[in-house]
């Protein structure tokens, strides 16, 4: 897919003419609900013209992608399918293929430099021996370059039913879904959640559910208990019981966790639970993953990281989760909530001491709007992309983008007369994000949270990479 940021005489029309695409298709892939109001500096995905293709009798996904080069998964994320069985005679497609029809004056160079592909590739896929050969109305096969197969998680802190449609809604970009969270308790239970929604969603969807157990709650910090329950043995025996047994009661099929505030003096007593609870795990045929604190070194400081023992947990674990968002924190000055160079900062970290192919990037899919100049105790709004456009569009607002930290913002001024600052991601703060995923070669992306509306993350995703299913 390809970016538009609009400038000024920017319209609708006007775009989907100059990239040879319907304005329903940019409507669609970037959620445009009022489609006559664009800011300048707004983002907007361009899709690519695939081929749109209507099923046969006796179509199956296996047998269109063997006939159009393609894969089932490929198929399935570009049509949002969970089951490669939900489709029917009737049924319009868009296949993840792109032909071009020579015009005047096109050389295979021009072409190849359109689509980001090269001489050779097209001449190879349209099996052309002299490049200089084509013709004015022949049709060419333009070769997609091949998608890196990533991980997805997303976690979700909305139970019950309402849990269960957030989770349905991007089912076919997930691998795994993390309901948020069993709080462990001082004599080593686990406080209920209404999560079973959630995990019958996942289910019936191909995704994944992870257990994820916590140590805090929006009131308590949780580095008392933590210590509680760290460094008594029989009290980690007993969670541990507690786990497996709600594990296979609730049908999920690993764990993620995510203690955060422990005390640096309990780091050791942490270490120890990963061990047991990877012993205890994997004999019962679970993964074991755990969420950690982003960290740029070993002997960084602060109540956040210093338990969080980077080497062990990427020797001990299945993967690993780097919450790396919340630079802009809702109680702090607004600033970017997940910055490009600090998210590499850490990388650069982890990379060192954990292996590549265990590492999820955290991916943060909501905005926040500052009251500035920001005094001490006030609170940040939180809420999704698309009211950050709404909020641009309503006070004509343009966006700007930074390029330290590779995200986007605005500034309005409220019918009250004060100054807002809203820091929000949208398509080219999230290809940023990707292109770390791929050039740092990591295990994939853990979102938090689900629920959060941001229709061009998930096209881009689908676009970007092939989510893997297990």
């Amino acid at each position: 897919m390809k970016i538009h940021v609009v400038s000024k005489g920017d319209i609708l029309w006007k775009i989907s003419r100059q990239y040879g695409v319907s304005t329903n298709q940019i409507v669609k892939v970037n959620g445009l609900e009022n489609p006559n109001s664009l800011v300048i500096g707004q983002a907007l995905l361009i899709p690519e013209p695939y081929l749109q293709y209507r099923v046969s009798p006796g179509d199956t996904l296996g047998n269109i992608a063997i006939r159009f080069g393609t894969t089932v998964q490929e198929i399935m994320q570009t049509n949002h399918l969970t089951s490669p069985s939900n489709i029917y005679p009737g049924k319009r497609l868009t296949l993840p293929v792109i032909y071009y029809t020579v015009k005047e004056h096109d050389t295979l160079y021009n072409i190849a430099r359109q689509y980001g592909t090269t001489v050779q590739a097209i001449m190879q896929t349209n099996r052309i021996t002299d490049p200089s050969s084509i013709t004015i109305g022949q049709v060419l096969r333009i070769p997609q370059r091949p998608k890196p197969i990533i991980d997805v998680n997303g976690f979700t802190n909305v139970y019950g039913q309402t849990g269960a449609q957030h989770v349905r809604e991007v089912a076919y970009d997930l691998t795994y879904v993390s309901p948020f969270g069993y709080r462990m308790k001082q004599d080593g239970t686990l406080e209920v959640i209404d999560d079973t929604p959630t995990i019958r969603a996942a289910q019936s969807a191909g995704v994944v559910p992870m257990m994820c157990i916590t140590n805090f709650s929006p009131t308590e910090a949780g580095t008392d208990l933590a210590h509680t329950i760290l460094s008594n043995s029989g009290l980690v025996e007993k969670l541990l019981t507690t786990i497996i047994n709600t594990m296979k009661n609730k049908g999920y099929r690993g764990l993620n966790i995510d203690f955060e505030n422990v005390s640096p003096e309990d780091r050791e007593h942490y270490n120890r639970f990963l061990e047991r609870a990877v012993d205890r795990l994997h004999r019962e045929g679970y993964f074991v993953s755990s969420s950690l604190a982003p960290k740029t070194s070993s002997g960084q400081k602060g109540l956040l990281v210093e338990a969080h023992d980077y080497p062990v947990h990427g020797r001990l674990l299945d993967f690993v989760v780097l919450m790396t968002y919340e630079w802009g924190y809702r109680k702090g000055p607004p600033q970017a909530i997940s910055p490009i160079n600090q998210i590499k900062r850490v990388l650069d970290y982890a990379i060192t001491v954990i292996p590549r192919n265990k590492i999820f990037m955290g991916f943060q899919v909501y905005a926040r709007d500052w009251l500035v100049p920001h005094e001490e105790g006030q609170e940040a709004e939180t809420f999704d992309m698309q009211e950050a456009i709404r909020r641009a569009i309503q006070h004509e607002a343009d966006i700007k983008y930074d390029e330290t930290t590779q995200s986007p913002y605005f500034r309005y001024e409220d019918n009250q007369g004060r100054t807002h600052e809203v820091w929000f991601e949208d398509a080219r703060s999230a290809e940023a994000k990707f292109d770390l995923v791929k050039n740092y070669g990591l295990r994939g992306v853990s979102y938090w949270v689900l629920g959060y509306p941001f229709p061009q993350n998930w096209e881009l995703l689908a676009d970007t990479f092939i989510v893997r299913k297990l």
